[in-house]
């Protein structure tokens, strides 16, 4: 039995240039395939540092890792001064109108109309009416719930459950003289900066919010 029959070489393509551009070409192309093999096997990766502890603000964080874990990538958040909020056992997340003009102010009710309308609130009205911070927390909450937006709770749950890893900053423990026992217990590490810069210089896409 001619086992070359069965199992032909395709000698063209193995065939190696011997004059010199040709070898360069050759192992031009080699060069291309392999790096494209190499970007094609390597899975994405995102790292965000978070460092706000409203629940505004919490959102963000939350909404891009746990995205970025559906879509198969791998996703860490680093918590850092007032982020650490984010990560308690016991959310107590506020909303900051003030200082915030970018913020829309809407009702989470009543005709569409209304819905629709911007409300924008002076400093002078959000800094000094006693309540208002309650108030605009109220109504972001009710415009979440109305829309089917999960909850912060909810959403690092997601996060927790989709793989993504929870990274609490050391130096912001000590410095506000936090207890470990008040953070949830999913946290991955315990690092300062200089640990996780190295994780985030590595990273496809790093962000901070």
């Amino acid at each position: 039995m001619n086992i070359a029959k069965l199992h032909p070489v395709d000698h063209a393509a193995e065939a190696m240039p011997t004059d010199l551009a040709g070898l360069e070409a050759w192992f031009d192309r080699r060069l291309d395939e392999k790096l494209a093999e190499r970007e094609a096997a390597k899975v994405p990766s995102l790292a965000i540092i978070a460092t706000k502890g409203t629940m505004d603000m919490a959102y963000p964080p939350f909404i891009l890792a746990s995205t970025a874990a559906a879509l198969g990538w791998n996703a860490s958040i680093f918590f850092t001064f007032y982020g650490l909020e984010l990560l308690k056992k016991d959310l107590d997340l506020k909303v900051s109108p003030l200082g915030n003009p970018a913020m829309p102010m809407k009702m989470p009710f009543g005709p569409e109309w209304l819905k629709r309308i911007n409300m924008p609130i002076p400093n002078l009205v959000a800094g000094n009416l006693p309540g208002f911070e309650n108030l605009a927390t109220t109504m972001m909450e009710q415009t979440v719930k109305a829309k089917g937006v999960p909850s912060i709770r909810e959403l690092r749950d997601i996060c927790v459950e989709s793989g993504v890893r929870l990274v609490a900053c050391q130096m912001t423990v000590d410095l506000f003289n936090y207890r470990q026992d008040e953070f949830i217990p999913e946290i991955a590490e315990w690092i300062g900066a200089t640990s996780y810069l190295a994780e985030a210089r590595n990273a496809d896409v790093c962000l901070f919010v």
